[in-house]
């Protein structure tokens, strides 16, 4: 920093003055890049899921449905797996999807190493985004086989169909629907994936904040972004996918 001071020719009667400007200037910098690194990274990295102990427990499977196009499925999913990931001693949780990545592409060190232990599988492009590994392309029956081993799934299944391979591998199926979708068709999607997996776990995404009755996932721009980058969702929304995943780990 002092050399280019002196080959701009600052240095002199007003030099220190450049100087003492640079110096504040550069440890804002440093200091709002340390404040961003903080939030998005971990302190401390939890043990891999190799060392947690023997013989290594088999983490839940949860696949995630929409109702309809819209309801934000995709969003519940990630945020559940950011919770379930910030639960497990892993630290990490696997995401099967093929909807790119949200938010700021930062991962922490356990994310980043579940993604090296699912890059082997046939046709899987696994990409480590905060907590979360997101595994695109491959089946996930395969994936399922593999993770669960060392770190909670949640299967994104979309909303193109109800049930299929996905419900047949989880141990937890949650439905999630909106306001404007008939609740008769809830118990119908409900019916459909009991044919071939667990009885699902109806959720109303985005609901008002009078909602009683079902659980209700409150609107949250800030939440929804964050889970799409990986983390964990705060404020009322957090507090609701906390209940969700308890009663994901209750009957899973």
């Amino acid at each position: 920093m002092r050399a280019l001071a002196v080959r701009h020719g600052f240095l002199g009667s007003g030099g220190g003055a450049v100087m003492r400007a640079l110096a504040v200037r550069h440890g804002f910098l440093a200091s709002a890049a340390a404040a961003l690194e903080s939030f998005f990274l971990e302190p401390v990295e939890p043990l891999p899921a190799s060392d947690a102990g023997e013989p290594l427990e088999q983490r839940p499977v949860v696949a995630v449905f929409g109702l309809a196009r819209g309801c934000g499925a995709s969003v519940v999913a990630r945020a559940l797996a950011a919770e379930l990931a910030a639960r497990d001693p892993g630290g990490a949780a696997a995401v099967v999807c093929e909807a790119p990545p949200g938010g700021i592409p930062l991962a922490t060190h356990a994310a980043t190493r579940l993604a090296r232990v699912l890059e082997d599988l046939p046709g899987a492009a696994p990409r480590a985004v905060g907590r979360l590994c997101l595994v695109g392309g491959a089946d996930p029956l395969r994936v399922s086989d593999t993770a669960r081993h060392h770190a909670p799934l949640v299967i994104d299944a979309g909303s193109e169909a109800l049930g299929g391979v996905p419900a047949s591998v989880a141990d937890r199926v949650v439905l999630v629907t909106k306001q404007e979708v008939e609740p008769a068709l809830a118990r119908v999607g409900a019916e459909c994936i009991e044919r071939v997996g667990p009885a699902p776990i109806v959720v109303l995404n985005r609901a008002p904040h009078d909602q009683r009755g079902t659980l209700a996932l409150p609107s949250s721009a800030m939440g929804a972004r964050l889970a799409l980058g990986g983390r964990e969702a705060r404020g009322e929304l957090g507090r609701a996918i906390a209940e969700l995943a308890d009663l994901c780990e209750e009957h899973g």
